[in-house]
Order: structure tokens, then C-alpha cells, then sequence
């Protein structure tokens, strides 16, 4: 089992048959939702699941919601970013997560997947996803 950085493949042909709206006001509705170390996700990852997702007394299952930030283009490369998420006071251990597209006419397709390149752990704490920079080299989604 592993978790592989990628953006998914379905995500690519829906994206083409224009299926998402990444638009700050407006647009699609996309959760974070993170998962153990036992889940496989990967480029054909294609759309949310339970298995193996984490479990804490404060965080849901299907993760939480993105709050989508201005789309944006430089140098000809167009980028999709979002808010910083946060789930508080969690007990959890979670090696990547699935970022998922809920307003999709396929319901909850995946759009990425993110490793975190070992578990990462909160203990009645704050487990916070931080999103890179928006630019041209460090967007999480971009298109040159």
C-alpha cells in the first residue's frame, strides 16, 4: 500500500470536458480529506473513499472543506490554490491526503492526491494542511 503524489487522471479528462470550476466565488466545492499510512491512492485514484482514511473524535469522515483562493496566471502557467484547512483538537496519524471535487457531475471525483512524505501526527492538537505558494513553480495545481 502507498500513497503517491499525483494529480488524477479522471481528474484530467473531466477537467477537459469542463467539469471543474475552481472560481473563488462561484465555483466547485472541493474537500481534504487524509488518510493512513494502509491506503493506496495514486494518479488512478478516482474519487473519495473511506478506506483507510483517518479516524479522530473530531474529524469527520470525508475531511473538511476547502475555501477555494483566486485563480490566477503567470508566465503562462494558470494555478488553482486553496485556503490553509485546519481540524482542531484531533488525535490522529495521517500520511497523505485526497483532494475531491463534491460539486462534480461524478460525485466526489478526485482531483489529487498529496503525500506527506511520512506520517504526520497532532495529539489534542491542531493538525493544519498548509498549501505552497501560489506561483508558477510551487502551486499545488498548476497548468503551463
Amino acid at each position: 500500500m502507498a500513497i503517491t503524489q499525483a494529480i488524477a487522471n479522471n481528474f484530467k479528462k473531466l477537467l477537459l470536458e469542463g467539469d471543474s470550476n475552481f472560481s473563488q466565488s462561484g465555483g466547485d466545492k472541493y474537500k481534504l480529506a487524509l488518510y493512513t499510512s494502509s491506503a493506496t491512492l495514486n494518479s488512478a485514484t478516482t474519487s473519495f473513499t473511506t478506506s483507510n482514511e483517518v479516524s479522530s473524535s473530531n474529524y469527520s469522515s470525508g475531511g473538511g472543506a476547502l475555501v477555494n483562493n483566486p485563480t490566477s496566471i503567470t508566465a503562462g502557467v494558470a494555478r488553482a490554490d486553496f485556503a490553509d484547512l485546519s481540524f482542531q483538537n484531533v488525535t490522529l496519524t495521517a500520511r497523505g491526503a485526497l483532494i475531491y471535487n463534491t460539486s462534480s457531475a461524478t460525485t466526489n471525483s478526485a482531483v489529487c492526491v498529496l503525500d506527506f512524505g511520512g506520517d504526520k501526527t497532532a495529539t489534542s492538537g491542531t493538525f493544519t494542511i498548509q498549501f505552497p505558494t501560489a506561483n508558477a513553480s510551487d502551486a499545488i495545481l498548476r497548468i503551463a
